[in-house]
């Protein structure tokens, strides 16, 4: 195993990466399908940038997280 390069994440890493971007993309989703003009509804306007502001924050912590051994 020396002579392979290590990978830069682990797999938790990995695994909270796709989970941000699921996040994300719910979202992102939320917010498109509010009915409101201009998006002023309930998840356009709340739930929508919530969601999207924790995949952020989930996204920051993956990339932060030290990997396992």
């Amino acid at each position: 195993m020396d002579n392979q390069e290590k990978l830069p994440f682990g797999k938790k890493n990995y695994i909270l990466m796709l989970a941000g971007i699921g996040l994300l993309t719910l979202g992102f989703t939320l917010m498109s399908m509010d009915d409101q003009p201009y998006g002023f509804g309930f998840l356009g306007i709340t739930l929508g940038p919530i969601v999207v502001m924790c995949g952020f924050i989930i996204e920051i912590f993956a990339i932060l997280i030290k990997p396992e051994e």
